[in-house]
């Protein structure tokens, strides 16, 4: 793990486009890649949306509550599902590079998704990796901004058919980014 500055959820958002060419989001990509190697969702926690910015962003009743049960519950679902995609040979996998199409990145309002504040959004980034000696990806399904910064807020798939862990769109190579859109 990389030590990532803790997320400044407390603070108000801003329309700062992020970027995925710093340290702290290759920090936070890193952690990620840890916890699905590990199958440990808590090792990318802070790669994971703040807890106190979702209660600022969600225009819902208890938005502190569907982040635990939901939002973040979702997230160990799905880190659980990449480390058993990856199998047996997943601590041996190593991260080449993430794909993150932020020219792609599209505002959400306010008012949208049930949001109270808005926020960037890029669909469809990937976790580029070799395993094997082969190069392989699996997607990110969804990264959203909190004050300048891409968090993580749907890993394997924004919505889902039932409660299991989902994995992103894998493919050999490194696979294609996209589609845009969504929350």
């Amino acid at each position: 793990m990389i030590p990532v500055p803790p997320p400044s959820g407390r603070l108000h958002q801003t329309r700062t486009l992020p970027s995925a060419r710093t340290r702290e989001f290759r920090a936070e990509m890193t952690d990620l890649w840890a916890a699905v190697v590990t199958g440990h969702a808590r090792l990318a926690a802070q790669a994971f949306f703040p807890l106190a910015a979702y209660t600022q962003v969600k225009a819902i009743a208890d938005p502190a509550a569907d982040w635990q049960s939901r939002l973040f519950g979702d997230f160990r679902l799905d880190v659980a599902a990449a480390h058993h995609f990856l199998g047996a040979g997943a601590r041996h996998a190593t991260l080449v590079r993430v794909i993150a199409p932020s020219a792609e990145a599209a505002w959400i309002n306010p008012g949208v998704c049930y949001n109270a504040v808005g926020y960037w959004h890029v669909g469809g980034a990937r976790l580029v990796y070799r395993q094997h000696g082969q190069v392989r990806s699996i997607g990110i399904a969804s990264l959203i901004s909190w004050r300048g910064r891409w968090y993580v807020v749907h890993f394997g798939a924004v919505l889902r058919a039932g409660a299991a862990g989902v994995v992103d769109a894998p493919a050999t190579g490194p696979g294609v980014p996209g589609p845009a859109g969504g929350c």
